[in-house]
């Protein structure tokens, strides 16, 4: 039988997937989570998947597997390793140019595609066997739908839009199955986030708000012995302790990424 899958993301829309997939309203008995790192992944995804979406998918006979990206000698590589490590000049981030676009990235496709991509053909998917991935794509996020290319052992599909439902629904059927909504899913530093997410973090997390300004930093430091130019975490062209105020409790927020979003389906769903 030919393997179906769920590239499960961690946040709403996947989740909302896990309750449809243990109320066997769609046919995904495997979910997989690839984790960029216990140092990278926002440490509240971390903590939803453990102590909700793992007991869940168990109770429910859902195998939901935690996946790391494991080099040629058997460690464990992270997103946040690779960023970090003495002399690197990899920037697999796409961390904000002057201008306030985004640079190219490779975090997404090295740290969750590539890692699902080996499981399957671990566990049997071919070009003549493919496997069927579902991405948790909403109705309301119809924009990023086909940015990814599937590869030659896979086929991508897209549950919630064949159900027609949105993100409200989707936190609706979370709530009705009795788990609480799960955070926003994404790297803690990624450069994709509304600046209130660094704001709300600057307020109430400040290691990890400090832990982000650090890899600016660090980055920019590198930089400039490149003599090259600045890179940052927002669109603002300012190191982010500078850029970001403390949020607010009543300011607006939407629920999705900043205005270039990561359109693959690995994050952010």
């Amino acid at each position: 039988m030919s393997l179906r899958v769920v590239s499960y993301g961690g946040g709403t829309q996947s989740t909302a997937l896990l309750v449809l997939a243990a109320q066997r309203e769609i046919d995904f008995p495997v979910f997989l989570f690839a984790n960029v790192g216990d140092d990278s992944e926002d440490p509240a995804t971390l903590a939803y998947l453990a102590q909700h979406a793992v007991p869940f998918a168990a109770a429910h006979g859902i195998d939901l597997h935690v996946l790391d990206k494991v080099k040629r000698d058997g460690t464990i590589e992270t997103l946040w390793g690779r960023l970090m490590k003495d002399g690197s000049r990899s920037l697999p981030i796409p961390v904000r140019m002057s201008n306030g676009a985004p640079g190219k990235r490779s975090c997404t496709t090295d740290f969750k595609i590539r890692v699902i991509r080996k499981w399957l053909k671990q566990h049997g998917a071919t070009t003549r066997d493919k496997a069927t991935v579902a991405i948790g794509f909403s109705a309301d996020e119809m924009e990023r739908v086909g940015a990814r290319r599937p590869h030659d052992v896979e086929e991508i599909v897209y549950p919630l839009l064949d159900l027609g439902l949105r993100r409200e629904a989707c936190q609706r059927i979370i709530e009705r199955a009795g788990l609480p909504l799960p955070p926003k899913s994404a790297c803690f530093f990624c450069p994709f986030h509304r600046p209130k997410v660094f704001a709300d973090m600057r307020r109430d997390r400040v290691a990890l708000f400090d832990k982000a300004v650090l890899l600016e930093r660090t980055l920019n430091a590198r930089r400039d012995v490149l003599g090259k130019d600045h890179v940052y975490l927002t669109r603002f062209a300012r190191p982010l302790d500078d850029a970001v105020l403390t949020a607010q409790p009543n300011l607006f927020d939407t629920g999705g990424p900043g205005e270039t979003s990561c359109d693959d389906g690995y994050c952010w769903t």
